[in-house]
């Protein structure tokens, strides 16, 4: 008998929950809960497209790093005397032997 009027309650619940009045008071809820699905769906996609765009930068960055030291040990290397000196050879320039000239002033200023 109790089970009976348990089973009777319970079925009452659901008529009362699902009539078309409360469904229609429910709609504004929702919608509101729609809403929070498309903006937490938008916001995984952006989150995504964000991680990749700072992937790319970073694997960007990188290769950028890799060439300035090349570039820079390559400067390095060509700015010895002795690389300047095989490099300026074909032009006809030769390297100093005797010590420069220093000029002075002689106006006394």
């Amino acid at each position: 008998m109790q089970q009976a009027k348990a089973e009777k309650k319970v079925q009452f619940y659901w008529k009362k929950v699902l009539n078309y009045q409360s469904v229609v008071k429910q709609i504004p809820f929702f919608l509101f809960l729609a809403l929070l699905a498309v903006i937490y769906i938008y916001n995984g996609h952006r989150a995504d497209k964000t991680e990749r765009a700072i992937s790319k930068t970073t694997k960007e960055l990188k290769e950028l790093q890799y060439e300035f030291k090349t570039v820079k040990g390559d400067v390095l290397f060509r700015s010895r005397q002795s690389e300047l000196v095989k490099a300026v050879e074909p032009l006809g320039l030769k390297e100093l032997t005797t010590a420069p000239v220093v000029l002075v002033d002689s106006s006394g200023e």
